[in-house]
């Protein structure tokens, strides 16, 4: 017969991908875990694991199996919360996010209201935010992909502009702002293909029948920054994503009309969890939305999203080299 511990001994197994790290996220013996996984699969009659040098990889069984425990587990959580008083201090949160500077500021006035709280941040692309949610591996997610699954909760949260960024000492650091026309023919360090803003910055680049010299690809936000302080070309960001960063300068593009739009995105069927409609009224403050009401926003355009949610502006200081980080 199968049992509750046996399934969850197998869902933080499969989480972890390797028995020694879900021992010690669960504080038990690895050879516990292994005891109860194999007793389930003796129980089934279903190898669920193949197992390897380092760690396991899940069999088709047993990806079937993880989709329906994560579930389970997942609703078992949400059943707790709900018993829990709506006034709770606390809670737990996970949250994914394509990066930082949308998720810091909710959560840091979701942790004036829950003082006892404790969350988890990962940053992934767009795409892999919605398949963190999907998959019940997440509560929230802050994404620029505007989801079509029906199963999805949608909030627009703000939209940014594109520019570029530079060295300190380029020519054209000094200048209040830049039209698309001048990139031709520049070289450029810009982040793989399935990047938001490369996607957004190549869609003006086209309107405007713009070609850029050579393009150095760089697989993380970091190392963009990186080579670009290094003289290997300029690069593309986001208005409230460039923060501060002495050896760079943000100059805006005047006439790339096109903008990242945010949304902030739960499970429709978790929404009205406590700690969940928290973390939605806290992103309303911090980002100055309209208060919503309702089911999920299901099929509008980015732009009509936009007309809902203005965008955030801040000032920019004059002791930085951009615009103030968000």
């Amino acid at each position: 017969m199968v049992s509750v511990t046996q399934l969850r001994a197998f869902h933080f197994v499969a989480a972890a991908g390797g028995y020694s790290q879900a021992a010690r996220e669960m504080a038990v013996s690895q050879s516990t875990l292994s005891g109860q996984v194999r007793q389930l699969e003796t129980a089934s009659g279903v190898a669920l694991f193949e197992r390897k040098p380092r760690g396991v990889t899940l069999t088709h069984d047993g990806e079937a199996l993880y989709k329906v425990t994560s579930r389970l587990f997942a609703a078992l959580a949400e059943a707790g919360m709900l018993l829990k008083s709506p006034q709770v201090e606390g809670g737990r949160l996970r949250v994914a996010s394509d990066g930082v500077v949308h998720c810091l500021p909710i959560l840091r006035l979701l942790k004036m209201r829950r003082p006892k709280l404790a969350f988890s941040l990962i940053v992934q692309n767009s795409d892999s935010v919605i398949e963190q949610l999907l998959e019940y591996r997440v509560d929230i997610g802050i994404t620029a992909q505007l989801p079509a699954d029906e199963r999805l909760h949608v909030r627009p949260l703000t939209h940014m502009k594109i520019g570029i960024f530079l060295p300190e000492r380029h020519p054209w650091a000094a200048r209040p702002e830049l039209s698309l026309a001048d990139l031709e023919g520049c070289p450029f360090v810009l982040r793989e293909r399935g990047s938001r803003t490369r996607a957004v910055f190549e869609q003006n680049l086209a309107q405007k029948g713009v070609t850029l010299g050579p393009v150095l690809e760089v697989s993380t936000r970091e190392g963009v920054r990186e080579a670009v302080a290094a003289g290997f070309g300029a690069g593309a960001i986001c208005d409230l994503e460039f923060g501060f960063d002495s050896r760079l300068r943000y100059v805006p593009l005047r006439d790339a009309s096109i903008c990242i739009d945010e949304y902030v995105v739960c499970l429709d069927e978790r929404r009205r969890l406590p700690i969940i409609a928290d973390f939605f009224a806290c992103a309303e403050a911090a980002f100055a939305l309209p208060a919503v009401a309702g089911a999920a926003l299901t099929g509008p355009t980015p732009a009509s999203l936009a007309l809902a949610a203005p965008a955030l502006t801040l000032p920019a200081s004059p002791a930085r080299s951009g615009p103030a980080a968000a």
